[in-house]
């Protein structure tokens, strides 16, 4: 039996209507019944056919509305334009599934810890133990006026969410494995000295338990994190299993994989315990000059306005309110509240202190196909360019779609063989549960 580390793959998924990409719903072969279970279904039984990892649903808790300080072009250009739910949607999936982990975005500024503890732990019990929680600290003034709040910090929303992931992960652990007993004859339900109260006074959080949920099969949720700023990258090696990257290229990708490897040693956990794996997009054809034609496509597709308004989402800022060619000032610069990662990249890529409107756009690639690495070409192309990251630069891969189904149907059907033919991924789930499939220790409770 080869003892090869396999690739972790994960799909990049969105309850709404278009994939991460604004202008896949524009795709000619894109299903649009998002708003159906059998859309999300269907998603879900090709991705385990692949024997993916996790399907995992991003989220946003507001209509992009910052660029022109309205949703008017959000609207008329389907920019994300539709958010659902998405533990509805995953609930959905995860029914049609019986091996695929099932992932879902809630925010640590808006819920409560212990809504989110009995969430996911009910989730992990209806899919059988495949549930995992993808944390973030939302990030910009429509979601808080959703929620009739005012924006927090950015490094104060870390420091909120550090004692909120203590407070959810504090209900889990309450519950002793075998708490429940169900004995009939006796008449005993639960040992009552197996389930404890968590009585936690915190500085920004109390909840006091008993929780309501008893452990999940696989002990509590899988944790997802996608920070990359300096507080980000800390609450990531501090609490992720999972970790989601943005790399602009191979070169970059090995040197901030290192990095991250070297501060996950340094701060007392086992590098190999967590996986990194970064957004890729792929586009399959019979041929490398079919796979270029069906890219030319692809980005024909994109519009110049979907990336200045999902810029403005994610930063936090009105991208209309500049001139295309005019810099940043300083005080601009340090006020950004949304993704700071956003804005380091920009800096560092561009070469300038003060970039401009034009040089977000060109280096981010918001909007585009181009935002996160292209494996183009036929299945043996797109596989070679997976095989040269694995291992320097990542762990596994986040599949971000083109359109839906279609192109994870052409992964699945063309890419994975291939994968699997090299030993580079899995014929088979190994376990019934999210963290034996991902190879994650089973979290102690107490």
């Amino acid at each position: 039996m080869s003892t090869r580390k396999k690739m972790a793959l994960v799909a990049f998924l969105q309850a709404q209507n278009c994939t991460n990409l604004p202008s896949s719903w524009r795709h000619p072969k894109a299903e649009l019944d998002f708003l159906s279970p059998g859309y999300y279904s269907r998603i879900g039984k090709v991705l385990e056919e692949g024997k993916f990892h996790l399907a995992f649903f991003d989220d946003r808790l507001a209509i992009p509305d910052i660029y022109q300080a309205n949703a008017a072009a959000t609207l008329r250009e389907g920019i994300r334009a539709v958010k659902l739910d998405p533990m509805i949607c995953a609930t959905a999936l995860g029914y049609a599934t019986r091996s695929l982990g099932i992932g879902v975005t809630y925010s640590t500024t808006y819920y409560e810890p212990f809504h989110v503890a009995r969430t996911f732990a009910t989730l992990d019990h209806m899919t059988g133990g495949r549930a995992a929680w993808n944390v973030v600290t939302s990030l910009n003034g429509a979601e808080a006026a959703n929620f009739g709040r005012e924006i927090i910090g950015h490094d104060l929303r870390y420091d909120r969410a550090d004692e909120f992931i203590e407070v959810v992960q504090g209900h889990w652990r309450s519950w002793d494995d075998d708490a429940l007993v169900l004995d009939r004859a006796s008449g005993l339900f639960a040992d009552d000295s197996k389930v404890r109260a968590l009585a936690f006074e915190g500085e920004y959080f109390r909840s006091a338990g008993p929780f309501t949920v008893p452990r999940s099969p696989q002990g509590e949720p899988v944790l997802i994190q996608a920070g990359q700023s300096g507080r980000g990258k800390q609450f990531a090696a501090r609490w992720g299993d999972l970790v989601f990257v943005i790399y602009p290229n191979l070169d970059l990708g090995r040197k901030q994989y290192g990095e991250f490897k070297s501060y996950l040693a340094n701060s007392g956990r086992d590098p190999d315990s967590v996986r990194v794996a970064p957004a890729i997009y792929t586009i399959v054809g019979r041929s490398n000059a079919e796979a270029e034609d069906m890219r030319a496509e692809i980005e024909a597709l994109a519009k110049p306005i979907d990336g200045l308004v999902l810029l403005s989402e994610v930063l936090n800022f009105d991208f209309a309110s500049k001139g295309y060619d005019e810099p940043f000032t300083t005080d601009e610069l340090n006020g950004i509240s949304g993704i700071q990662a956003f804005r380091d990249r920009v800096i560092t890529l561009s070469g300038r202190a003060n970039p401009t409107v034009r040089d977000f756009v060109e280096f981010t690639r918001r909007g585009t196909i181009n935002e996160f690495p292209v494996f183009a070409g036929d299945a043996k192309t797109v596989a070679d360019q997976m095989e040269e990251w694995l291992g320097s630069a990542c762990d596994g891969f986040v599949i971000a779609g083109t359109h839906a189904p279609g192109s994870y149907e052409d992964f699945v059907a063309h890419v994975v063989p291939e994968l699997q033919r090299r030993d580079l991924f899995r014929t088979e789930y190994q376990g019934t549960t999210l963290r034996s499939n991902l190879g994650l220790d089973r979290p102690k409770v107490g």
